[in-house]
Parts: structure tokens; C-alpha cells; sequence
């Protein structure tokens, strides 16, 4: 009987999978296939040395994406050098590069970097312009609010999936202003905008009026502070089970987060 021998294709397919659930740090270095012993084997640990030299590769945007990405899931990746190689990202020829550079500013930067994510909401590429908006709800900053109010119009913004993400990111600012857009936006032609905006109505007011922005403006009519009874707001958390080679030990584990307060928003209730 001849000895099974594991097909390139099938390596190829399996590095794509992993590629596309987001491996964390993790490289399939195929080189290593042949007469492995183990699955672990497989698997190579990029250095932060490597992680940054891929980030830098002015010549191969995938290499800057994949570098960066790398870069955005790592815990110490909040120093001083790093965010410069984030801001830098963050305005890249590539539009990949942009939407991971502005995801790890949301994930490592502070209210100072906010107007650097403000700009990438007029970016001419919808993925980008939601990735900042993302961004913004986890970082406190009142220049951000008249640009994200702007992203919840659809008449200014065509992508449900933006107008989405910006309403959730307002649900930290208590102003007049934005409780008016948000129940504007019960009346977007999208459910996902819906559910956001009256998921922020909730955290600002402490009310439920539902769906019904007459409601919602009968309410504000009568009352003397609107903001009186309102939660203090965090932005979503992330959660999975462990992917199948997440379980071979030593195996970075799933970068798992819990809902947290914006940096830079102090959790008081004051209007």
C-alpha cells in the first residue's frame, strides 16, 4: 500500500481558510510540510520584527496588508512607533492597507487620532469609510459627531452598512443634535440602521419607544432632560468558539473582546 501524502492543493486550501477567518499572528509555512511530524508543525509564529518589515513593504500592498494586520491583533502594538506605522496605513495608496490601518487605530489609538479616522469617513471606498466609523465607537472625540451624523444620512452616505456602524457610534454622544438623527434614522430603508440607531436611543435616553419616531418626538416634547436616565455607553465586544487548530497547544487563542468605554469618554451623566 502506498503511504498517503497530503496533496499541495489541499495545503493551498487549508492556508486560504485560515487566511480568511483571521489566524491572528499565525504564517502556514508550507515548506515545512513534507515529513512533518506533527500538525504544529506547520505553523510558524511571525515575529514582530517580520510582522513590521511586511508593514513597511513599499513595493507589495498585500505584504503592508498582511503585516499590519498583524500588527493590529498584537497586544503591545499601542506604543508610540507602531501608531505611526498605523497613521501611515491609515492614508495608504491601497485601500486595503487604509481599512486595516484605521482598524487598528480604532484598536490601539486615543482621541487624538480621531480627526485622522474622521477623514477616512469620506474615503472613496465604502469598506474604509465603515472601518472608520467602527473605529469611532471606540474612541471618544465631539469632532467626530457632525461627520458621523453625515454618515447616517442616506442622502449623503449610500451604504446601509456605514450608516449602520455610525449610528452605533453615536450612541456615546449626548447631544440634542443626535438623539433628532438617530430618530431620523428609524425611518432608514435599512432594518440594520433600524436596530442601530434605536439600540443608541436606548443607551442615551434610557427609553424605549420602539420604532415609531413620533413616539420618540412626542417624548423629547416633554422632557425636561432627555439624557436624565441614559446608560453609560460601550461599544460591542467580539466573541467565537476555537477554530479547529486553535486547540493544537501553544496555538494563539481567539481574539476574543469584551464590550468596553470608549478612550476618552469619561462614564458620567452629565448632558
Amino acid at each position: 500500500m502506498k503511504p498517503r501524502v497530503c496533496h499541495p492543493v489541499g495545503l493551498l486550501v487549508a492556508a486560504s481558510m485560515l487566511s480568511a477567518t483571521g489566524c491572528g499572528n499565525i504564517d502556514l509555512d508550507l515548506s515545512k510540510a513534507r515529513g512533518a511530524e506533527s500538525l504544529s508543525v506547520l505553523f510558524k509564529p511571525t515575529s514582530p520584527e517580520d510582522a513590521v518589515e511586511m508593514a513597511l513593504d513599499e513595493y507589495d500592498a498585500d505584504r503592508r496588508y498582511r503585516g499590519t494586520a498583524l500588527l493590529a491583533n498584537a497586544p503591545y502594538a499601542g506604543e508610540e512607533p507602531y501608531l505611526k506605522l498605523f497613521e501611515d496605513a491609515a492614508k495608504d495608496e491601497d485601500a486595503g492597507v487604509r481599512q486595516v490601518g484605521v482598524r487598528a487605530l480604532g484598536i490601539h489609538g486615543t482621541p487624538e487620532h480621531v480627526p485622522l479616522l474622521v477623514e477616512r469617513l469620506e474615503d472613496e471606498q465604502w469598506q474604509v469609510r465603515m472601518e472608520a466609523a467602527r473605529a469611532l465607537q471606540r474612541l471618544h472625540n465631539d469632532v467626530a459627531v457632525a461627520p458621523l451624523m453625515e454618515r447616517l444620512d442616506p442622502e449623503k452616505e449610500d451604504q446601509p452598512a456605514v450608516r449602520a456602524e455610525a449610528a452605533l457610534a453615536l450612541g456615546q454622544y449626548r447631544q440634542q443634535r443626535v438623539v433628532q438623527a438617530l430618530v431620523a434614522a428609524l425611518n432608514d430603508p435599512s432594518l440594520a440602521v433600524n436596530h442601530n440607531a434605536l439600540r443608541s436611543l436606548e443607551t442615551l435616553t434610557g427609553q424605549n419607544f420602539g420604532f415609531e419616531p413620533a413616539e420618540w418626538l412626542a417624548w423629547l416634547d416633554t422632557a425636561d432632560d432627555p439624557f436624565a436616565a441614559g446608560r453609560v455607553y460601550t461599544y460591542p465586544g467580539f466573541h467565537r468558539g476555537k477554530l479547529w487548530y486553535e486547540y493544537i497547544p501553544f496555538m494563539p487563542q481567539p481574539p476574543n473582546e469584551a464590550e468596553s468605554v470608549p478612550v476618552g469618554l469619561t462614564p458620567r451623566f452629565d448632558s
